[in-house]
């Protein structure tokens, strides 16, 4: 289902798609609250999907790929996608994409996830949640400057 919604967005000439709940769940023979699960998990603001739905008779759901090509957009798009708190599992999903995009080496995300694993920040929840969010904010928008040296 997630490849098939990724070929969708691949051929879009926008980035965008609006799909039936229903109409997907015929197609893959399961029920809706699965639709809900995969747009859910693997169509995230850190994947870089903004997912917009509407309930109801003739509800849709719009799935957009969020472009990170000019500078501002993708600072702009570290700052919402980390927000204050940050998950483990989000900031890998923060990171794989960023790789995707070619801004960071795979280093420099091996680097980071080893930096906010939290086998690394040795603090309850959510003060690990917020200091991960706090580190990969800082570092990552220092890695997008123009003026860092580096390979990009």
């Amino acid at each position: 289902m997630e490849n098939y919604i990724k070929g969708l967005l691949n051929n879009s000439t926008s980035g965008t798609v609006e799909l039936q709940r229903q109409e997907l769940a015929e197609l893959f023979t399961c029920v809706p609250s699965q639709i809900t699960y995969v747009l859910s998990t693997r169509f995230t603001i850190e994947r870089g999907y903004l997912v917009e739905s509407r309930r109801g008779g003739g509800g849709y759901v719009r799935i957009a790929r969020v472009p990170l090509r000019a500078e501002d957009q993708v600072k702009g798009w570290v700052q919402e996608a980390l927000g204050d708190y940050l998950s483990q599992d989000a900031a890998t999903e923060l990171l794989a994409r960023l790789g995707e995009e070619g801004l960071l080496t795979r280093r420099e995300r091996m680097l980071l996830a080893a930096a906010v694993n939290r086998n690394a920040l040795p603090l309850e929840l959510p003060q690990r949640d917020r200091v991960r969010a706090s580190i990969l904010k800082a570092v990552i928008l220092t890695l997008l400057r123009d003026d860092f040296p580096g390979e990009q």
